[in-house]
């Protein structure tokens, strides 16, 4: 028996962590030789050129006139079932329950028992969607009739359980980066275009919601720059934007915050950072937390949601309530002021982020989870650094 597997991943191909981390580990699957089909309505800004064993499958929704509102959710099962008979697939692995879970349940009614589903919980389908009454049977479905389900975080698996009363197994299965692309750079020259010598740089990455508390990230720059001579990096764009920028010429400070808006380049760009500012009220994982620490800049975050899980208090970045803004910049201060700190926060950083958090190792649980449900012996492949 062939020891690879033919994988359908669908996932939300537009910015966004759940986004990222399919495409990612698409990538590094089809490296290992299994053949991996992205089945989406555009291809996933993050998988660029040419793959040696992926595929990409663009769902087309139909305009027939009877139809109000585009069926896309309809179209996608329809393509789901369709790939998998043309490609004879063995799994589906979808990221988000709702819509792409109740899809391939679809797809698989379609297609016969033979294919299995696995879902991953990213978050919003269940801090969000679950929220809302009228959904959560549709969730709760999804979730109870795949033949796999993984969690990002502890703090997500809990949440789901409670909110939904799902009782059923759900595999702790964390993010993770890709250290041959996540790493610290060489960024003097880009630096210096922000910052002086002299100077610190804070940094902050988001889709700019509410959530996120951009605004805390302002309030923190403002007390630490008022002691420390120091550069905001704002990267991203989102609804709230406009609300920061007008913030940040209320206090006075507009010529010491940036405006990057989106950049591909993450590695390099969070690179020039010395911490990175994640005071959001709500977070499954935080994945900037971990790409920032892959390349050895520690966090400056809140006690909230799956956060504390990744970024160890006191080793690599410090935690604080929520809100509490003068705590996350006295943090923030101890860690300027203090070289020998600093430095042995980049190091506990990196440390982590290649082992709790590896490509390697969580590549190898989602594949076990892979042969597991299909009831075949995993076989011993080979490493994605071997």
């Amino acid at each position: 028996m062939d020891p690879f597997l033919k994988i359908g991943i669908t996932c939300y191909p537009t910015l966004g962590g759940s986004g990222v981390v399919a495409t990612e580990l698409g990538k590094l699957l089809a490296e290992k030789g299994h053949e991996v089909h992205f089945i989406s309505h555009s291809v996933p800004f993050r998988l660029g050129s040419y793959h040696k064993n992926i595929f990409y499958h663009e769902v087309e929704v139909s305009d027939y006139y009877v139809f109000r509102y585009p069926p896309y959710d309809l179209s996608l099962a329809t393509k789901m079932a369709q790939v998998a008979k043309q490609q004879n697939l063995d799994i589906l692995h979808v990221h988000y329950a709702v819509p792409h879970a109740v899809c391939a349940l679809l797809a698989k009614q379609m297609v016969g028992d033979k294919l299995k589903i696995v879902t991953t919980l990213h978050g919003t389908d269940i801090t969000v969607l679950a929220q809302d009454e009228s959904l959560k049977d549709l969730i709760r479905l999804a979730i109870n009739e795949s033949d796999a389900v993984t969690s990002v975080s502890r703090d997500l698996m809990k949440e789901t359980c409670e909110v939904l009363d799902i009782t059923r197994e759900i595999e702790l299965t964390y993010n993770f980066v890709d250290e041959r692309v996540y790493y610290p750079r060489d960024t003097k020259t880009c630096r210096s275009e922000f910052a002086a010598p002299d100077e610190k740089v804070l940094m902050h990455i988001s889709n700019f919601r509410p959530v996120k508390r951009v605004g805390d990230v302002v309030d923190v720059f403002h007390m630490v720059n008022a002691e420390v001579p120091s550069q905001l990096l704002f990267v991203g764009e989102g609804p709230d934007l406009p609300k920061i920028q007008w913030k940040v010429k209320e206090l006075g400070i507009a010529d010491r915050v940036h405006f990057l808006g989106k950049q591909d380049d993450i590695a390099h760009v969070i690179s020039m950072a010395d911490v990175l500012l994640l005071p959001s009220e709500k977070e499954s994982f935080g994945l900037v937390a971990l790409e920032a620490m892959a390349c050895g800049i520690p966090t400056i975050g809140s006690l909230a949601g799956g956060i504390p899980e990744l970024v160890a208090h006191g080793e690599t970045g410090f935690l604080s309530p929520i809100g509490d803004t003068r705590q996350m910049a006295d943090d923030t201060l101890a860690l300027f002021r203090d070289e020998q700190l600093a430095n042995r926060l980049r190091e506990a950083c990196l440390a982590r982020a290649t082992g709790e958090f590896s490509s390697d190792l969580i590549t190898l649980r989602y594949e076990s989870i892979y042969y597991k449900v299909l009831g075949r012996k995993m076989p011993v492949l080979k490493p994605l650094c071997g």
